[in-house]
């Protein structure tokens, strides 16, 4: 204890040497003066000793900067996971964290931070200001070159706008959480620090997985335009819709992965920007290669692919390498397409059809495309190289089937009990026959089985005709297929109608 010219107490407790900086590392606190002061100085004692005894004191002085300096030099990750933890550092972690010391790093400061990141990803600390879409010399707004014509307008996409604030996802903000347990982790390994501050910090819920496919209509329209744009731009997207490939193994898809005599695609390897900036080839996200067998209408649509490419080719004079590139932009297939490229291509060709989808969102399609078509998760999930058996298909890519909704809402229909009829009400309620007027069908399917009835009632419909299939009547009132089943499924208690398996009803 050392008594400083105020009469004031510094107690200082030697913590051991800072493994970063190699100096003396002290445990320091001051008591103010007072009567008391050489008694609080020694429970202070106490506190500092019994710290360092159970090596609960911080190891060292050193930032969570250099801590995660000295992470990144030793993890080993893919260039582009890599790149992706960088992103979050430089943008969030070292801007609001990375001066703290690592020892004054711990729970409450770690929750704060996720909550100031759920409220504006951009850190604007509640200041107004002009968000500029670039930082390189620019024209904020180009309308005054270029006139306004909306709502297609370019300049008015891209005029600088003031900032408004919106919040980080919760999986991002957890992505964050990990990556500074991972470095925290690694600190406690090289004896930084003692305790890992996100073991007791809380990070944001698992977000709820809402996959939206796009829906057939919409499948088809995106076929179609890709097609008119380019056939071998509308190839890609319709292999994509079928395969359920990922977008990088699409791009590195060569001709020696496809056996068009035994419909099968096999997929090896995946599209990367390396560390340099240039396009390479690693191994698929899950690192294990896969068949998928085609239908016979992609296998043609590949067909036709290949012939186009050999034509061009022969037109100028070039060979073919059976190693080629399937979706390459050279006249060779020597070089792979961008993956980036690939998906401004897509956005912009959805944007033109008022379509609100992206291209990963094909993967959604077809995994719900095939589990709506009953094939097992296990298949699906080996299509789409998914591991665990089929929880991650199930989990993340099994979008709401309102198809396989209808099939279950029109059988349990068939086997609900009919309601009382109308003499039967009127008996409960004492009334006269005449005095209950038959009231409007409240619900569709009522409407429905009325217009039949009174179809059949007036001659236009006799003993032994065929109904209109379901689906017919379905697109004709506007309703669900399983609303139309439930009036058939009326009909058909009350003896108007005969109903068989895989037949269109008949009247009685």
């Amino acid at each position: 204890m050392q008594e400083l010219p105020s009469g004031a107490l510094r107690v200082r407790v030697y913590g051991g040497i800072d493994p970063v900086s190699k100096r003396r590392l002290d445990l320091r606190e001051t008591v103010p003066p007072g009567p008391r002061a050489r008694a609080e100085a020694e429970k202070v004692l106490t506190r500092l000793l019994n710290q360092v005894d159970e090596k609960r004191n911080p190891r060292t002085t050193a930032p969570l900067n250099q801590l995660l300096d000295r992470w990144l030099e030793v993890l080993d990750a893919e260039a582009s996971t890599r790149r992706g933890y960088l992103t979050k550092i430089d943008k969030h972690i070292r801007p609001a964290l990375g001066h703290l010391p690592v020892a004054r790093v711990d729970a409450e400061v770690l929750e704060s931070f996720y909550a100031d990141l759920r409220k504006c990803k951009d850190h604007c600390g509640g200041r107004t200001f002009i968000q500029h879409r670039t930082q390189r010399p620019h024209l904020c707004d180009e309308h005054a070159e270029a006139p306004c014509d909306p709502p297609d307008c370019r300049s008015c996409q891209r005029t600088c706008k003031p900032h408004a604030c919106r919040p980080l996802s919760d999986s991002s903000i957890r992505a964050i959480h990990w990556i500074l347990s991972a470095a925290f982790r690694r600190g406690v390994r090289w004896s930084w620090l003692t305790v890992n501050p996100t073991d007791h910090a809380e990070p944001p819920r698992m977000p709820q997985p809402n996959p939206q496919p796009p829906t057939a209509d919409e499948a088809a329209r995106l076929a179609k335009a890709a097609f008119a744009l380019d056939p071998d731009w509308g190839t890609f997207v319709w292999l994509a819709m079928t395969s359920g490939a990922r977008r990088s193994e699409l791009c590195a898809l060569r001709w020696s992965h496809i056996d068009l005599e035994q419909s099968v695609l096999t997929i090896r390897t995946a599209m990367f920007v390396n560390e340099e900036g240039r396009l390479d080839e690693k191994d698929t996200k899950t690192h294990q290669q896969r068949r998928v067998v085609l239908d016979a209408e992609t296998i043609e649509v590949l067909r036709e692919h290949r012939a186009r490419w050999m034509e061009r080719a022969k037109a100028l004079g070039i060979q073919l390498s059976a190693n080629a590139y399937v979706f390459s932009l050279s006249p060779d297939g020597s070089t792979p397409p961008v993956p980036n490229s690939i998906t401004q291509k897509y956005q912009r060709m959805a944007q033109r059809l008022r379509i609100d989808t992206t291209l990963h969102r094909l993967r959604h399609y077809s995994a719900t495309e095939l589990i709506n078509a009953g094939v097992d998760i296990r298949t699906i999930a080996g299509r789409l190289g998914h591991g665990g058996g089929g929880a991650t298909t199930l989990r993340v890519y099994a979008a709401w089937l309102s198809e396989a909704d209808q099939r279950a809402a029109s059988s349990l229909a068939t086997r609900v009990p009919s309601r009382d009829s109308q003499s039967s009400v009127r008996e409960l309620v004492g009334a006269a026959p005449n005095s209950i007027e038959s009231p409007e069908p409240a619900s569709p399917y009522q409407r429905i089985a009325n217009d039949l009835r009174g179809a059949i009632a007036c001659g236009a419909l006799s003993a032994g005709n065929q109904l209109p299939s379901v689906k017919d009547l379905a697109a004709r009132y506007g309703v669900a297929v399983g609303t139309a089943h439930r009036a058939l499924a009326q009909l058909k208690a009350d003896g108007t109608v005969k109903v068989s398996r895989g037949r269109r009803a008949i009247i009685a």
